[in-house]
């Protein structure tokens, strides 16, 4: 039998569209990745040298001792302690909720179902300067139990307060974009599990939620990022400095009337470590999350 011959594909012309959409792309990737490199360039930098020959300047001498100096005098392995205090059981409470809310309007016909989406949706559109007067005062009046040597505050100063106000504040979102998801799923699965005998919450944790895995991925992603780098409400609900997350560790960082560049640009290159981890772990679950809810059936 004679070999058969593979057809060359044919070459596609080369257009000036694409030369320029390539172009386009390239500029803006690097644009995008120069504020990250310039980081990486001066912490690696000694300030006497960029205080000898300026910060656009090639470099005398690259070494590790800001990154040494900055993880001492910050004291980051505490901050990273309170951070994941906080982060991880907002995340976790984050995700529970607005997954049982998405369920709820999704699976089951209620007559006020479009008007509670948008109400949950209208959240994200509040700027929280707003309300930090008011919510600053009632955290001051919510008391606990009166305790030796403390001022027993409920939620101001606690963790629990901080983890609240990101569950209240990021719930919105994520039920927005969970319940879009979930439209994706047929109904006939919910009408299945019915008719078998399974109550609401098999059908909420044995079906729904193993289908949203990389929804929920994708949003913990998301939500973890935005959740450790907060620093608003972390430095107005949070008073003993010992306390805060690891975005307050870098005021440690600075003095009053002289700043460090170049140990401040290592010190937030090793704070954002723990999100690009997560985003590493996560990062094949995050982009399907993204594209298997953009399109139904």
């Amino acid at each position: 039998m004679p070999a058969r011959t593979v057809a060359s594909r044919p070459k596609r012309p080369l257009h000036w569209s694409r030369i320029g959409v390539h172009g386009f792309l390239i500029a803006m990737s690097a644009l995008w990745l120069f504020p990250l490199g310039w980081a990486v360039y001066t912490s690696l930098r000694p300030y006497s040298d960029t205080q000898l020959n300026g910060y656009v300047s090639l470099p005398g001498v690259l070494n590790f001792d800001n990154f040494v100096n900055a993880w001492i005098r910050a004291e980051l392995p505490h901050f990273y302690l309170n951070t994941l205090l906080v982060t991880v059981p907002s995340v976790i409470l984050v995700l529970f909720v607005a997954s049982m809310v998405a369920f709820g309007l999704t699976r089951f016909s209620v007559r006020f179902n479009v008007a509670m989406l948008m109400l949950f949706t209208a959240g994200n559109l509040l700027p929280p300067q707003v309300i930090i007067v008011p919510l600053f005062r009632l955290y001051l009046l919510l008391k606990g139990v009166p305790q030796p040597l403390s001022d027993n505050n409920l939620l101001y100063d606690q963790y629990i307060g901080v983890i609240l106000i990101h569950v209240v504040f990021q719930t919105g979102f994520c039920v927005f974009v969970l319940s879009n998801y979930m439209r994706t799923i047929s109904n006939e699965l919910t009408e299945a599990a019915l008719v078998d005998g399974a109550g609401v919450w098999t059908i909420y944790r044995r079906i729904i939620l193993p289908l949203c895995r990389p929804a929920l991925a994708a949003l913990a992603t998301l939500q973890f990022t935005f959740i450790y780098n907060d620093f608003f409400w972390a430095l107005m609900l949070m008073k003993t400095g010992a306390r805060r997350p690891i975005t307050s560790a870098l005021n440690n960082l600075q003095g009053l009337f002289f700043s460090n560049n170049n140990l401040l640009a290592a010190g937030s290159l090793l704070v954002a470590i723990p999100t690009i981890i997560v985003f590493i772990a996560l990062q094949k679950h995050f982009v399907r999350g993204l594209s298997l809810g953009s399109t139904k059936g």
